[in-house]
């Protein structure tokens, strides 16, 4: 059996002294949840524990997590690579999305959000090190997509999400997160809605909030080891 609530417990421990070290304000920077693959039942005890925001990358299998606690006020973010014909169901059903790489997809997902709703908190995924086999845009083409997305009025410019190259070795992780902060602070100084940078995940999550992470992105620390997933 796991227990959701002292792993979350434990969790906010390690990131509160990891702000310390950093020297950083306390809870500056946010959990997010990453429910992929997991049951709704874990993601209830997990938000019956505190936690409200999740994430998730498999649309049709979040989809009827989102129904099945739509008696709860949670706060959905899609975080997965999106396809032109999933724009729809996300613009309709998350309040975040942190995977927006193109321009196609972010006009798809103004024109598609409903005007019933805020609108949609947008990050762009940048391929910090330029991996050809990962997801996201280039740093060299990061300012023409963020202007771009920034006239769209259905949605509102938060941030970056990056995804690093996995490695243990933390010059490595600290090199790429600081790159991404660099990006960050000086997008930050051109629009006013930039506020998050969300980076960071379960191995390396220190090595994120010392460079700056504002969100990171916790799933195994959280319900453990995945499940095949569903999508």
């Amino acid at each position: 059996m796991i227990d959701i609530k002292k792993r979350l417990q434990s969790l906010h421990n390690t990131i509160n002294q990891a702000e310390t070290q950093a020297q950083r304000p306390q809870n500056s920077v946010q959990l997010l949840a990453v429910s992929k693959t997991w049951p709704a039942e874990l993601l209830r005890q997990a938000a019956n524990a505190g936690q409200i925001c999740f994430g998730e990358n498999y649309l049709q299998e979040a989809l009827i997590k989102i129904k099945a606690l739509a008696d709860l006020d949670l706060q959905w973010h899609f975080i997965g690579p999106i396809q032109s014909n999933k724009t729809k169901d996300i613009a309709q059903h998350f309040s975040w999305v942190q995977s927006v790489a193109r321009i196609k997809i972010a006009q798809r997902l103004n024109k598609q959000r409903p005007d019933t709703l805020p609108a949609l908190n947008v990050c762009v995924q940048v391929n910090i090190d330029d991996e050809k086999t990962k997801f996201g845009t280039s740093a060299a083409e990061l300012d023409l997509l963020v202007d771009e997305i920034d006239q769209l009025d259905r949605l509102v410019l938060r941030g970056l999400m990056v995804i690093p190259t996995k490695t243990d070795n933390i010059e490595q992780q600290h090199s790429a997160f600081q790159r991404a902060h660099q990006l960050f602070t000086k997008l930050q100084d051109q629009y006013p809605t930039i506020d998050t940078l969300s980076m960071g995940m379960t191995a390396d999550m220190n090595s994120a909030i010392t460079q700056g992470s504002t969100m990171i992105r916790v799933g195994t620390g959280i319900f453990g080891q995945r499940h095949t997933p569903a999508e």
